[in-house]
Parts: structure tokens; C-alpha cells; sequence
């Protein structure tokens, strides 16, 4: 699987789980999650979104294990903190550390991201396959 295909995947469920949680919220009128519930939606539909199109616009990455392995690693995060955050802002102390840890690996999710886009930018252009012209 390419990483643009699993980051738009990916951003897909996240967005509807984020659309289903906001009518739940919606509907009980508790909106206490709230602050989980935007997170999920900004980290989970926006920047895997975003991932998955300078994937699609780097093909030299999209097929590369590593590219997919930030997928991953982006996506456990998401879910890590988004239930860390909903579990604080619900009123469990508990949700402190496990927010803090999706955090963390939110951080090294994008640190990574940040690398291969880095590593791709600085390469020569003989090294990065170009697309063909439409």
C-alpha cells in the first residue's frame, strides 16, 4: 500500500468517527469532549489529509516503507490522544498521562514527517522520480 493511499484511508475514518461523535455530543447536549473531539478531527481528517497529498505529490516517497510507517505512527497517535483528551475533559484525571503519551507520539510522528520531507527536499532531482506531465 502507498502512504498517500492509507493517509487518505485513514483520514476518512477518522473523519467520520469525528462526525459521529459530534452528533452523539449533539444529541445527549454534553459537550464535554469537545476538546477531543477537535483534535481527532484537525489531526486525524486534516493532516493525514495533507500527509496523503504531498505523498501524492512526492512519488519517490509513496511508495516507501518508511513514508507508511509515519502513517502509522501518526494514526496511533491520533486515537492515543484523542481518548486521552475525551477521558480529561469527561472528568477522569486518569486521561492525563494517556494524553500525554498520544502527544508524544504525535510529536515523533511528525518529526518523522518532518525528516522525509527534508531528506526528499535536499535530494538531487536525479534521485526522485518525476511524474509525467498531463
Amino acid at each position: 500500500m502507498k502512504a498517500s493511499s492509507a493517509s487518505f484511508q485513514a483520514a476518512v475514518l477518522f473523519v467520520l468517527a469525528g462526525m459521529i461523535w459530534g452528533i452523539q455530543m449533539a444529541v445527549s447536549n454534553d459537550h464535554s469532549a469537545f476538546p477531543a473531539h477537535a483534535h481527532l478531527n484537525l489531526l486525524g481528517w486534516v493532516s493525514l489529509f495533507l500527509f496523503g497529498i504531498y505523498y501524492r505529490l512526492s512519488p519517490h516517497l509513496d511508495g516507501n516503507r518508511a513514508a507508511l510507517i509515519q502513517v502509522g505512527i501518526w494514526s496511533l497517535g491520533v486515537i492515543v490522544m484523542s481518548v486521552g483528551i475525551g477521558l480529561v475533559h469527561t472528568g477522569h484525571e486518569a486521561g492525563d498521562p494517556i494524553a500525554a503519551v498520544g502527544s508524544l507520539i504525535i510529536l515523533a510522528g511528525m518529526l518523522f514527517f518532518g525528516w522525509l520531507v527534508w531528506r526528499s527536499e535536499r535530494a538531487p532531482a536525479r534521485h526522485r522520480a518525476m511524474a509525467p506531465a498531463e
